[in-house]
C-alpha cells in the first residue's frame, strides 16, 4: 500500500501516468465509447465514474499549460454549444486542480481522432452521455 494515492488508480493506470511525457495525452471515456478499437493502451475502470476518474488523475498528473486546450470534451452531437452535466462537473474538477484552465471542447469525429492519436485510453464506467474528457499532461516546475 502506498499513501497519498488513489485506491481506483491501480498498477497499470499508474505505470501509463508515469511513463507519459510533457504533451502526451490520455482520454478518459464513458462505458459507450468504442475504446478497443481506438488503438492505445486501454485501461478498464468498469463501475467507476469518469468524474471519480478524472479527480484521481488530476490528484497525480499536472495539465499542459503551455497550450490553450488540455483538457477537452466531446461535444453533443447537432448542438456543439449544448452543455451536459457531466461537462460541468469535469470543468469544476479540472478548475479544482488548474484554477487558471477549464475544459474546451472538439466536434464528435474530431475526438475520436484525437484519442486514437493518443497515448492511452481509460475506459469509465460511465453511463452519462458524453462523458469524456481528454487531458494533455503538463510538467512539474521546479520550486
Amino acid at each position: 500500500m502506498l499513501k497519498n494515492i488513489p485506491p481506483l488508480l491501480g498498477p497499470d493506470l499508474l505505470g501509463i501516468l508515469r511513463a507519459m511525457g510533457h504533451g502526451d495525452e490520455i482520454a478518459i471515456v464513458d462505458a459507450n465509447y468504442p475504446a478497443d478499437a481506438a488503438g492505445p493502451a486501454l485501461v478498464r475502470l468498469d463501475g467507476i465514474s469518469a468524474t471519480d476518474i478524472l479527480e484521481a488523475v488530476l490528484t497525480l498528473m499536472p495539465l499542459d499549460d503551455f497550450v490553450d486546450e488540455a483538457a477537452i470534451v466531446m461535444q453533443v452531437v447537432g448542438d456543439a454549444s449544448a452543455r451536459p452535466p457531466v461537462v460541468d462537473e469535469f470543468d469544476a474538477i479540472v478548475k479544482k486542480h488548474e484554477p487558471k484552465m477549464g475544459v474546451t471542447s472538439l466536434e464528435r469525429f474530431a475526438f475520436y481522432d484525437r484519442v486514437k492519436a493518443g497515448y492511452a485510453i481509460v475506459q469509465s464506467g460511465e453511463r452519462r452521455l458524453y462523458g469524456n474528457i481528454l487531458l494533455k499532461k503538463g510538467i512539474i516546475r521546479p520550486q
